[in-house]
């Protein structure tokens, strides 16, 4: 059973269970046991939840189109009634949720069975997953590196074989990445398409949603058709998509017109490799007929970096904040990791008028990237300026963890900026990942596809960006490359 389990993705499960060829309640043993097997590797399964998915499996299964199929949740924003949601917080991990989230109660309508929670980094923050909760998740195509973040739990988990789907969020390219690193498929739906609600009102000022990251397109498209759609105060309601994404995945799109592009609109460098995969990629979609040219939105990278990097710190400072009011502990910086502490000190120290200017910046800023795709159908970069980079590679050096913890005690926010570290910040961020958070402002829908390989066999995945409410074409697109350029029997070390 298990070697069939690895093989199929989500709705080829729930084929078996509708047939009769499997229970709900076998699908959910093999999924126990490949995570009993692999999380000691990996640690992608911070909080099991066996009982309550034995459960889920013995009662009636609807006709939803995922009726039976084993489900992992990130520990983040995707709320379950009484289990806690951590968020990668030493102080979160014994606070019971009260009630589901909307996407919670979708995914399970849908007939997804929830047998644990993933790893995250601290509120999400950060391209890597090693919060000094819950120690580091590590990618099973090689366990030095890591798996991306903030949905690195996930991904690995997926990417691992535990489960055949599982969610993820992106504020900042949280599904994109770590479904690069892992070699998976990530969509980032349109903002507003998925719910946050509601017990989150709008996540990182409209910046982040919620999906799925899966082995297959199909499995991805599916699930959207299955929990699209605006909960009661959406912020950013969209009109109900009338037609089908699974249906679009499986129909070759037209010939489009992609604007590529590998210069980074953040960051500074570009690793061979990944230009290797890059101008490989672009050799496809040429043979695949599509109209290809070179172009790309323009984008004042400093500024736009600070401004992001503005907004983030001021949510983190929330996040610690509110930490502190909830679980009745004053803020102490050894109650949270150093990277997001000291993004919070400088979110303390940026004035309620610098917040507004960044705001007003980067949606001023989204006008005009909009704007280009008037002209394109789509654009296409790599995901990640390089190959994974090793656990702990992006991490604060010791002195720097020393001097953060320092500041916080003196209450140093505006001394850090003095200094210039949100400058120096704001660079070092975007290295990593110099195109996704982009299009977390503008709101469009992205995706993540496994197009390329290093040398050593490491995925490397190219960054598709559609226009803005159009998940179709990138369903489409997605769809032909899969068939041009399969990726699902490239198994990981670690499977």
């Amino acid at each position: 059973m298990y070697s069939s389990y690895f093989e199929q993705d989500g709705l080829g499960l729930a084929d078996f269970v509708r047939r009769g060829e499997v229970s709900a309640a076998e699908l959910v043993e093999t999924a126990i046991a490949a995570i009993e097997r692999l999380n000691p590797q990996l640690n992608a399964v911070i909080r099991p939840m066996f009982d309550d998915a034995r459960r889920a499996a013995a009662e009636p299964l609807g006709e939803g189109p995922f009726a039976g199929v084993p489900f992992l949740l990130k520990d983040l924003l995707s709320q379950v009634d009484g289990v806690p949601t951590s968020q990668g917080n030493r102080l979160w991990a014994n606070i019971p949720a009260k009630g589901d989230s909307e996407l919670v109660k979708r995914w399970k309508r849908a007939g997804l069975i929830v047998v644990g929670k993933t790893n995250t980094p601290e509120f999400g923050l950060t391209p890597y997953t090693e919060p000094d909760a819950f120690g580091p998740t590590r990618n099973p195509w090689d366990l030095s590196l890591t798996p991306g973040g903030s949905s690195g739990g996930s991904a690995a988990a997926v990417a691992s074989g535990m489960v055949p789907l599982a969610s993820g969020g992106d504020g900042g390219g949280s599904i994109r990445i770590p479904a690069s690193a892992c070699g998976l498929f990530g969509m980032k739906p349109t903002r507003g398409r998925t719910p946050v609600g509601p017990f989150i009102g709008e996540a990182w000022s409209g910046f982040a949603g919620e999906h799925v990251l899966t082995r297959s397109v199909r499995d991805s498209a599916a699930i959207l058709d299955a929990t699209h759609g605006p909960d009661i105060g959406n912020p950013h309601p969209l009109p109900v998509f009338s037609g089908s994404w699974l249906e679009a995945s499986g129909r070759a799109p037209r010939r489009l017109r992609i604007a590529v592009s590998c210069e980074p609109m953040l960051g500074k460098t570009v690793a061979p490799e990944v230009r290797q995969a890059f101008a490989d990629s672009v050799r496809l979609l040429t043979d695949l007929g599509h109209e290809v040219v070179e172009a790309a939105p323009a984008v004042e990278r400093e500024r736009f970096a600070l401004a992001f990097l503005t907004v983030l710190a001021a949510e983190l400072r929330a996040d610690i904040d509110y930490t502190a009011q909830v679980t009745g502990h004053k803020v102490r910086p050894e109650d949270f990791d150093a990277s997001s502490f000291g993004l919070g000190l400088l979110g303390q120290a940026f004035s309620a008028a610098e917040l507004a200017a960044a705001l007003r910046y980067l949606k001023l800023s989204a006008r005009a990237i909009l704007g280009f795709f008037e002209a394109h159908d789509v654009l296409m970069t790599p995901v990640l300026s390089s190959l994974p980079v090793k656990i702990g590679a992006l991490q604060p050096k010791p002195i720097e963890k020393t001097l953060i913890r320092f500041m916080g005690r003196i209450r140093g926010g505006s001394l850090l900026k003095k200094l210039g570290i949100a400058d120096q910040l704001a660079a070092q961020t975007f290295e990593f990942i110099p195109w996704t958070p982009v299009f977390n402002v503008t709101g469009q829908p992205a995706m993540s596809v496994p197009l390329g390989w290093s040398p050593e066999g490491l995925p490397i995945g190219m960054h598709f960006v559609g226009r803005f409410a159009d998940e179709e074409i990138l369903f489409n697109l997605a769809g032909e490359l899969e068939q041009a350029r399969p990726w699902r029997q490239k198994r990981p070390v670690i499977s």
